[in-house]
């Protein structure tokens, strides 16, 4: 059975399947201190359809330089990912605690 996702979170799908660093900013503005729980999922979600290299490139580079809860959710990716040496370099350089770090 396909979903046919509909509303802001077939918004953020889209930017994450077209996968620009432009889209992907544009997904990661919406993890803030403030954000709802349903959106920090909504968020996790689109990222986990970035398939572009562009697009990946442009989440690690918000594990090094994004707001505390942007690298939180970039570690993820990056986990999930298999991007391991990346997650391991931001726990060294304290960026993430230890539980983001090994999170999946």
């Amino acid at each position: 059975m396909v979903h046919e996702f509909t509303g802001f979170l077939k918004e953020l799908i889209d930017l994450a399947r077209r996968g620009t660093a432009r889209d992907v900013d544009a997904i990661m503005v919406h993890l803030t201190r403030k954000s709802s729980l349903a959106m920090t999922r909504f968020v996790d979600f689109a990222l986990s359809q970035v398939r572009t290299p562009e697009g990946k490139d442009r989440i690690a580079h918000y594990l090094f330089h994004g707001s505390r809860i942007q690298r939180n959710y970039a570690s993820l990716y990056l986990n999930r990912d298999g991007e391991w040496k990346l997650v391991k370099q931001a726990f060294e350089q304290g960026l993430i605690d230890e539980i983001q770090a090994f999170a999946r």
